[in-house]
């Protein structure tokens, strides 16, 4: 493929770039690093430089975690009505509305993805997360619970109550496959609860996240309510996670950063929610719409480059359908054209990253010398991977067992239904699924069997911020999105008074 070139910008996205965009966000100031030190953020399809960031450390965290503490118990905020507070999420959505098409451009020049997916995919679902939250802080209430206790002096009695109150200051450390989705499906509930935030972008990817700081300006969220620091996991996202002030960390990103977080948390028993690593199956009975399904999961593994914690990694087709569903598959990714996430004409962009490609690229051509057929793909230029089917794939390889991260499909036959729910089984994710089926009883026996905490049928990769999203195993602690997110960011006061 020809090496693309820099692409012309929006206005919008120019004047971002070039206002310094990299500062952090502490009590209302954009300021520098306490350091000076400053790293670049890279168009991963060019390796042009978009900006030069500031490389928050321990010292930001710090002053960020005093600022969203001293919020926290500001008139302003702690006094701030539940209906305010939710129209205020309004406004930001409304906001992010307004400029749709400059967060889009610049997710895609920062993370690489293609501008379609940008633009009427994952900003319009991060939008969305706020509408939908805007809704809950003036429905968050305690309950009275009669009691049973007799010790009350004579003529009294016990009247007592639950309170809702939000759970503190909040870390929420977001990753770089999809950052401004993942950012909103933490900051809406945690706002709505009344919680205050130390937001720490990816490293890859921290543009969206500045933008989406000036707009929460102009929506009104008082000054330390919403701190940004932007710099290294090792050093920013570390500092946040061992901070004593911070009541709870919510964390996206990978099943080993994620075990080394709850080692860390142990030490003032701070509170997580974790989404981690998925290695997702995907079940085409012989019944199933082929077509349809040779559709959906080409979509859901091809979709962002494959960089995407539900993507349909693991595809098992009977048998008497599996040659349809390969060759399928293999026309599917061999009609989508590589370029820059922002050229018309393609279809997919870049992975994140050079190490990133160059990882998917090695667990490709590692398998393929173990015995793996790469059907079509299997091949890189540069931060470009190719759409990749591979069969013959063991149950003890790599490529079967890790997490790739990239547009890696693997396709396996299976014969009978128990051995298949068996092999989809037969991970340590446990993050989603889906079964593609004619039947209404396979597609609720099954849906039943598989260990995911996600199940779709005849459908792949349909998220909203009304459907529960949580791992089982090792794909994570907790629930995302619904009213169960919103339960992440609350603690149950009881109050009992002799009246």
């Amino acid at each position: 493929m020809t090496p693309p070139s820099p692409p012309t910008l929006r206005d919008g996205v120019a004047r971002f770039l070039a206002d310094d965009p990299g500062r952090l966000l502490i009590g209302g100031s954009w300021q520098a690093a306490a350091s000076g030190e400053t790293f670049d953020t890279v168009d991963p399809a060019t390796g042009h430089v978009l900006a030069s960031v500031a490389r928050g450390g321990a010292d930001d965290v710090a002053h960020a975690v005093a600022a969203a503490r001293d919020a926290l118990h500001r008139p302003d905020w702690r006094g701030m009505s539940p209906a305010d507070r939710g129209a205020m999420l309004w406004r930001i959505a409304d906001l992010m509305q307004e400029h749709l098409d400059d967060l889009a451009e610049l997710e895609t020049l920062d993370q690489g993805k293609n501008l379609r997916t940008s633009r009427f995919g994952e900003v319009p679902a991060a939008i969305n997360q706020f509408r939908y939250y805007a809704g809950w802080p003036t429905k968050i209430f305690g309950q009275t619970i009669p009691t049973s206790i007799s010790r009350t002096p004579a003529g009294k009695e016990l009247f007592a109550y639950t309170r809702r109150e939000p759970v503190g200051v909040v870390g929420a450390i977001v990753p770089w496959n999809s950052p401004l989705i993942m950012t909103a499906m933490k900051l809406a509930p945690a706002l709505a609860a009344g919680c205050t935030i130390v937001l720490k972008p990816a490293e890859n990817t921290p543009l969206t996240a500045a933008f989406l700081g000036r707009l929460l300006q102009r929506a009104g969220v008082p000054d330390g309510v919403v701190n940004i620091v932007s710099g290294y996991g090792a050093e920013a996202g570390q500092a946040l996670v061992e901070h004593p002030d911070v009541a709870k960390i919510a964390f996206t990103g990978s099943t080993a950063v994620g075990k080394r977080l709850v080692q860390t948390a142990s030490a003032d028993l701070t509170r997580l929610t974790l989404e981690l690593g998925g290695k997702s199956p995907s079940l085409i009975l012989p019944d199933a719409d082929i077509d349809a399904a040779i559709e959906g999961v080409s979509r859901g593994i091809f979709d962002n480059g494959g960089q995407v914690c539900v993507a349909s990694a693991r595809v098992y087709a009977h048998r008497d359908v599996y040659d349809r569903v390969v060759d399928g598959m293999a026309a599917a990714g061999e009609k989508l054209r590589l370029g820059h996430g922002l050229d018309p004409d393609a279809d997919l962009g870049p992975l994140v990253s050079t190490p990133q490609a160059e990882r998917v690229a090695s667990l490709v051509d590692a398998g393929a010398a173990d015995g793996a057929r790469v059907v079509t793909g299997g091949t890189r230029e540069g931060t470009f991977y190719t759409p990749t089917v591979l069969t013959d794939v063991r149950a003890d390889m790599p490529l079967m067992r890790e997490e790739i991260f990239g547009p890696v499909a693997v396709v396996t036959p299976f014969d009978e239904l128990d051995e298949v729910v068996a092999w989809a089984n037969d991970s340590r994710y446990g993050l989603a699924a889906s079964v593609w089926t004619e039947g209404l009883s396979n597609g609720h026996r099954v849906a039943a069997q598989l260990e995911a905490g996600t199940v779709w049928v005849n459908c792949h990769s349909f998220l909203g911020p009304e459907l529960p999203k949580g791992g089982h195993k090792e794909s994570g602690w907790g629930t995302e999105n619904g009213p169960q997110g919103l339960e992440n960011y609350l603690e149950t006061k009881t109050v009992a008074m002799v009246i």
